[in-house]
């Protein structure tokens, strides 16, 4: 009994083009455009569905990646990981995704996961330092992991410049700069570098406090209280290093009685919204996720990768806490 199921040849002769155009097509060969387009159209039209596996050993890849993520319980790692998931498809890339809770054990363990596993490359935003084979395509989001493995991150010495530029457009006259985060050195320590740099520049008063993992809530009452004089806040403008941090902080600060924005101004970093309506949570540095991912991708399946750049930085925007994607 003959199969219905449709061939390369059933796609060539539909198309009107030889077998070989179609195979060329099928394995991202370069053809011309209009050769391209009428045999992806006839593919659509039988319904012809490409052998990965086949496809894989003709080329000698899996056409998979992987992608390595501490959660995605955070609204910043899922809408990454979306978006590298729909770059990677539009590649006809499949993708494996790892998470870490960010243990450094786990971390090590994905990488050797993935390379038992054989896939194309690794895409990894991870908080700890890591042993990576020099022949496996790797990139890195957000932390350097050596001179010859690319690292993408949003500008974050520029967005932090940009933070302390806005606090002091909205009139405040003594600025701070909250952290939390990993004690290894990555892109977003950069943050509050460039936050300090426009407040020694400018002549404004602006303290600092750098913790290593989430703190605790008395690290930062701790801090206000130092702060206040007669139950008021010294402070008038406050950088957070991500916007859960901001959210954090305006809670913190209500419990001390101290009101956002009239008693102090908060901007965050990452650009979160809220679910249901995409505003933004509060004022803040906006990171360029789609593009993040986008660039990301590339680097990992360029064909050549002798000139690979060490670190790219794309640039992030401010926007007011309560305004939407599309009015930014």
């Amino acid at each position: 009994m003959k199969s219905n199921t449709p061939t390369m040849k059933d796609v060539a002769k539909e198309a009107g083009v030889a077998l070989g155009t179609v195979s060329k097509v099928f394995n991202g060969l370069p053809v011309g455009d209009s050769y391209r387009a009428k045999v992806e159209a006839a593919a659509k039209k039988l319904g012809y569905q490409v052998n990965q596996y086949a496809r894989g050993l003709r080329a000698g890849k899996t056409y998979t990646a992987a992608l390595i993520l501490p959660a995605v319980d955070h609204p910043f790692f899922s809408s990454l990981s979306q978006y590298i998931h729909n770059a990677l498809a539009r590649q006809d890339y499949r993708m494996l995704l790892y998470l870490t809770d960010r243990r450094p054990e786990q971390e090590q363990d994905c990488i050797r996961m993935v390379q038992q596993n054989k896939v194309d490359g690794v895409i990894a935003l991870t908080y700890n330092p890591l042993v990576i084979d020099q022949d496996l395509p790797f990139v890195s989001i957000d932390r350097s992991l050596g001179p010859d493995i690319p690292c993408v991150a949003t500008d974050n010495y520029s967005g932090g410049k940009l933070a302390a530029e806005k606090l002091l457009e909205l009139g405040c006259k003594h600025l701070a700069f909250l952290r939390t985060g990993s004690p290894y050195p990555g892109e977003p320590d950069k943050r509050g570098d460039g936050f300090e740099m426009v407040c020694r520049t400018k002549n404004i008063p602006c303290d600092v406090l750098r913790l290593n993992g989430d703190g605790t809530t008395e690290n930062f009452v701790e801090f206000f209280l130092s702060h206040s004089i007669g139950g008021k806040l010294d402070i008038d403008g406050i950088f957070c290093s991500t916007d859960f941090l901001a959210e954090r902080i305006r809670k913190i600060l209500a419990d001390l009685n101290i009101r956002v924005p009239e008693d102090v101004q908060i901007i965050g970093f990452d650009g979160i919204r809220q679910f249901g309506t995409g505003r933004l949570f509060c004022s803040t540095i906006i990171q360029p996720v789609e593009k993040l991912a986008e660039t990301c991708v590339e680097l990992l399946l360029a064909s050549d990768r002798s000139n690979t750049p060490s670190l790219v930085c794309l640039p992030g925007v401010y926007a007011p806490g309560g305004t939407t994607l599309e009015e930014y």
